[in-house]
């Protein structure tokens, strides 16, 4: 079940990434750091940020964007600079990758595919997404 977060933990996962996470993402994960969202036809668990400041928390946001992230990027074809947002449970991810400047992720949401490595805009905006 999603809880909110603090933004001290919003800001340790951004340093441990080396990027600043997208502002309509930290809004939303404050108030939900977590949970489902239904894009492109499918449904997307959303990795969490890491919390740990009790135990339930610590248990339910292990798998959290940090780890998830490192994961990905040993995958082929993942983008190198992405950052895994969400999975479907397939292997597909959804991703952030760093604007033209890369002192920070865009706020645009990407599908990763795979088993092709294709990379597809979803949404222009995460919290887009967030709101359906």
């Amino acid at each position: 079940m999603p809880s909110p977060v603090d933004s001290i933990f919003i800001d340790r996962a951004a340093e441990k990434l080396g990027i600043r996470l997208p502002l309509s993402y930290i809004v939303c994960m404050q108030r939900s750091n977590g949970g489902e969202i239904d894009v492109a036809d499918d449904t997307w668990q959303l990795f969490p940020i890491y919390d740990d400041s009790d135990r339930k928390r610590i248990a339910r946001t292990c798998n959290d964007i940090v780890r998830e992230t490192k994961v990905a990027r040993e995958w082929s074809g993942f983008p190198p600079n992405g950052v895994a947002i969400a999975s479907n449970g397939t292997g597909d991810k959804l991703v952030f990758l760093p604007n033209e400047a890369h002192e920070r992720l865009a706020e645009q949401v990407y599908w990763w595919n795979h088993e092709t490595g294709e990379v597809l805009a979803v949404a222009e905006d995460f919290g887009e997404l967030a709101s359906e």
